[in-house]
């Protein structure tokens, strides 16, 4: 089919390309920009066709003429039905450019008439084909787009790769698709000019999927339920469609233990093959599919004897992976066993479910398998359960302890004791610790349409609200209901106030209120003999007080730190450890805030507590940068930002910090989105607190930008929301000395020293001596504003030592930066007639220290001065910086451990802050060394130097 310059594709398709295709798009638009040819390769399903379809609709405007073609595996028997499709209706357009025999040739093999086969006329065939393209690019540039390239008839694929290969400078561009498993698609590229660009499409993440699923309107779906689809359809977009569709249309929704209903779509797809298995061998599947980590032995445990053999005949139908090494037994697509599992009949798979009940050597999977094996209720068969759940939560595995606790509801009796309600408020907790909040949240609701005990239903309405998260005024409705449920019960009472306490703080925005609410939590809780929640409401008071600058901080913070301790709650985000790692940062103790978040962080991946591990990297991404490893920072804030956005926990705070970074290492208008976005998170949630956090960020990145102005504005209101919060703390935010530079800027030196004087007085108040550093920094350029060089020029070199001291990088290396230019300014020709000040004027420092800390921006800034003209300089200080361009090429982990050498950590030191092990550690340098094509770690330190390898 030929499709002239108006050609056009309907847009339906192009929304979701934009779901995980936004590299591969534009790498392909790139190479097709540039005249080449592009081949999609990847699985059924991955979304080849949506790509191609969206590329040719975007490229094809450009073409004077488009020929498509679409094969079928039905149709692939029939020689030159492709090349009918391509050519069909430009042939009265070329055929009489062509010579005889090839017009003759070709006319034969198009149309029917004849029989012409490639044997018989194979040469001018051949010729046929490359001449008719040369003819219609003659006219203008001509695109070949053919989907489901697998399939086209052999002839019509020889046809194409000869003339291919040989067009040359011809303006004839070919994109294809075409179905591949692993990275088999070279046979492929030989029907493709030799310039084609093969882009695989891979799976999706569970937040792309997630995304596509909600552009598709199935939006009611837990993100619980989200995880399932992607782990059972392995990411491949149209399984992940076809598994929400059966979802939203299915009337009820699966129990825990129970698989994913899969469309008989699906079904087909995947079982056709099991056809051809024995009904033994498909039995031995069965048993697999059930398993949570199938073995041959764990299959000869549960009766099956000819395991090997009946797998061995699975894995020759593509229906397993066959593996390297290890006993596992792998199914090739995890829907090949989702499908397997849901198309047996409940009796088979309770039976199966049974066998391996005693075969399953873990007590966990075999309490799971007693349950899926056991109908109705049974006191027995739930108190294993709640003891597989209890296993499961000290293993760090609290969804799967989520998930037990359920199964265990279900077959609890009502009257037992603990009652199913109470098993299932431990699953409700289990889920708030692993970070699935709506899945809490339902099984607390329905809990609370039948609850009595007050107890319980208060215990109901704290999952409620904590399943809010910062979105607290959306529950605001609940807290009169929660506190008559409580009636005059201190322990109970003390779990409200704990809330109230938070509420003022997010909802309210009024710290005093806060802090008073905790401590009367904290008084109620000791009172009714609730350890757990007196140290929370003494944590969230130190937090309180920290921020706020109140005298009692230290004494709080040690009251929440006394023994007896509760585990969770010093692990906890809203714990003790969390508060004295905010007090130790804004304290300047910046190596004991590093070790006390570091083992913070630890510990919570090992309990699996996703809502405080999302926290805490953001906590050490802060430290990081504060410390000047700015790179390290950047990988922290975003491996936190993906963990919020997949969890739908702490994404504004997430997105905060992440702009913090971008700004500081990596790209300034992704700072400003992620510092907007965090504002629009604050703002949706009416939280108060962290929209001050957020438009601080933002005028963080609107500094580096080059915004003074904007960042003026948003500072200013930072200032508003800081005083209406009662926040006297200068170190929280720290943002004043910005807010001052930004004045100075703009011509407003007078308010930028109000600002000055203002925050220094509660900076000397609490001893903050960075603080007061960053503050004698902006002081320095308001007194240069004024024309006072020389003692501007004494105070900045004064900072920048005490910074160097404290161990604050960025901060040293920005007072480095002033000093350079203003220098360079003292050092130009006096316009006034006066004389220049002596010294140098060089920028070799600055950029030293920003390349240390690996700060690209405001190496930038660097280069950008330099580009100036202010002062000459040494060409190692102009370079660009070889170290950082070249780490931009590493992986992330590679990318990471060159950082870390360059900052002159050893192997053990690498490995402790990375959390990897020392041999790890060792083979990714050995990696490292020959991606950079140096061959130790003094050629790294020599590149963080800017110097060349020899």
């Amino acid at each position: 089919m030929t499709v002239r310059r108006h050609f056009q594709e309907p847009p339906r398709s192009r929304p979701d390309l934009v779901i995980g295709r936004e590299d591969l798009f534009t790498s392909a638009r790139e190479q097709l920009g540039r005249g080449g040819s592009v081949l999609l390769h990847g699985p059924a399903g991955i979304g080849k066709s949506t790509v191609l379809r969206a590329l040719a609709a975007d490229y094809g405007a450009s073409a004077r003429t488009v020929l498509r073609c679409s094969a079928t595996e039905s149709e692939s028997h029939l020689p030159f039905l492709a090349l009918a499709d391509l050519f069909g209706l430009v042939l009265d357009e070329v055929s009489g450019q062509l010579p005889a025999a090839q017009r003759t040739a070709l006319e034969s093999a198009l149309t029917g008439r004849g029989e012409s086969t490639l044997q018989r006329d194979g040469l001018a065939l051949r010729l046929a084909v490359l001449s008719a393209l040369r003819a219609l690019a003659a006219k203008g540039p001509v695109l070949v787009v053919a989907d489901d390239f697998q399939w086209l008839d052999a002839a019509s694929a020889e046809l194409l790769g000869f003339a291919a290969r040989r067009l040359g400078d011809t303006p004839v561009q070919m994109l294809c698709a075409v179905r591949t498993e692993g990275q088999e698609y070279d046979r492929h590229l030989r029907a493709s000019p030799p310039d084609t660009l093969a882009v695989r499409l891979g799976p999706l993440t569970r937040t792309q999927v997630s995304a596509l699923l909600d552009h598709r309107g199935y939006t009611p779906l837990s993100r619980s339920t989200i995880r399932d689809i992607h782990r059972t359809s392995g990411g491949n977009p149209l399984f992940a469609l076809e598994l929400g569709r059966a979802l939203a249309e299915s009337p009820t929704r699966p129990r825990p233990g129970e698989p994913l209903p899969v469309p008989t779509s699906l079904r087909a797809l995947v079982l056709s093959r099991l056809e051809m298995l024995s009904d033994e061998a498909r039995r031995t599947l069965l048993v697999a599919s059930a398993g949570a980590r199938p073995t041959l032995a764990l299959l000869h445990a549960a009766g099956r004897e000819h395991a090997e053999a009946e797998t061995a005949q699975a894995a020759a139908l593509g229906l397993l992976a066959t593996e390297a090494e290890g006993p596992a037994v792998r199914f090739a697509h995890p829907l090949i066993s989702a499908a397997l599992y849901a198309e047996a009949p409940a009796q088979e798979r309770r039976a199966v479910h049974a066998a391996l009940s005693t075969a399953a050597s873990d007590p966990i999977e075999r309490a799971r398998h007693l349950a899926l094996a056991t109908t109705g209720t049974d006191p027995e068969v739930a108190a294993r359960l709640a003891e597989a759940g209890a296993l499961a939560r000290d293993r760090g595995a609290p969804s799967v302890a989520a998930s037990l606790g359920l199964l265990a509801a279900r077959h609890t009796p009502a009257d037992s004791t603990p009652g199913p309600d109470e098993r299932r408020l431990q699953a409700a907790e289990d889920a708030i610790t692993a970070g699935e909040a709506d899945l809490a949240r339902d099984i607390a609701r329905d809990v609370l349409t039948r609850a009595t005990v007050p107890a319980e239903r208060v215990r109901a309405w704290m999952v409620v609200i904590e399943a809010a998260g910062q979105a607290l005024g959306e529950v605001d409705a609940v807290f009169p209901q929660v506190l008559a449920d409580a009636g005059d019960d201190p322990g109970l009472l003390a779990l409200v106030h704990y809330q109230l306490a938070w509420r003022g703080l997010v909802v309210e925005g009024d710290f005093a209120e806060a802090r008073q609410e905790a401590e009367h939590a904290a008084r109620l809780a000791a009172e009714g003999e609730d350890r757990r929640t007196e140290l929370m409401a003494l944590s969230f008071q130190a937090s309180t007080e920290t921020l706020m600058g109140h005298p009692g901080a230290p004494a709080t913070v040690k009251r929440a730190l006394r023994e007896p301790q509760d585990p969770y709650v010093a692990c906890h985000h809203n714990g003790a450890g969390s508060a004295r790692f905010r007090w130790l940062i804004m304290s300047d103790q910046l190596p004991e805030a590093r070790a006390t978040i570091t083992a913070l962080l630890r510990e919570v991946r090992r309990r699996g507590m996703v809502e405080s591990e999302v926290h805490f990297l953001r906590f050490l991404a802060d430290t990081e940068l504060r410390t000047g490893h700015c790179g390290r920072a950047l990988d922290l804030a975003r491996e936190s930002l993906r963990l919020a956005r997949d969890a739908g926990i702490g994404e504004g705070a997430s997105a905060m910090l992440a702009s913090l970074a971008e700004a500081s290492a990596g790209d300034v208008d992704r700072a400003l989105a992620l510092a907007r976005e965090a504002a629009d998170h604050a703002e949706v949630d009416g939280d108060q607190m962290y929209l001050s956090r957020a438009l601080a960020a933002l005028g963080y990145a609107q500094l580096v930008a080059g915004d003074p102005a904007a960042t003026v504005r948003s500072l200013r209101r930072v200032r508003e929301l800081e005083h209406g919060l009662g926040i006297n703390d200068p170190a929280r935010g720290r943002w004043h000395g910005d807010l001052a530079e930004a004045l100075v800027r703009i011509g407003e030196p007078g308010e930028a020293q109000d600002v000055i004087d203002t925050t220094r007085a509660h900076a000397l108040r609490l001893g903050r001596e960075s603080v007061l550093a960053v503050l004698d920094r902006a002081e320095a350029l308001v007194r240069a504003a004024r024309g006072e060089h020389e003692g501007a020029l004494v105070r900045l070199a004064s900072v920048r030592d005490r910074l160097g001291r404290l161990g604050y990088g960025l901060e040293e290396a920005r007072a480095a930066f002033a000093l350079a230019r203003l220098r360079a300014q003292a050092a130009a020709p006096p316009r006034t007639g006066g004389t220049p000040l002596p010294g140098p004027a060089s920028y070799d420092e600055a950029a030293r220290l920003f390349r240390r800390c690996r700060a690209l921006p405001w190496l930038r800034q660097v280069d950008a001065a330099v580009a100036a003209g202010s002062t000459p300089v040494e060409p190692a200080s102009v370079a660009p910086p070889v170290a950082l361009d070249a780490l931009e090429g590493l992986a992330s982990m590679e990318r990471q451990v060159a950082s870390l050498v360059m900052e002159g950590a050893t192997n053990r030191e690498i490995a402790a802050r990375l959390f990897i092990s020392v041999k790890t550690v060792e083979a990714t340098l050995t990696r490292v060394y020959r991606k950079l094509g140096i061959r130790s770690r003094v050629d790294i330190v020599r590149l963080a130097a800017g110097r060349r390898t020899t």
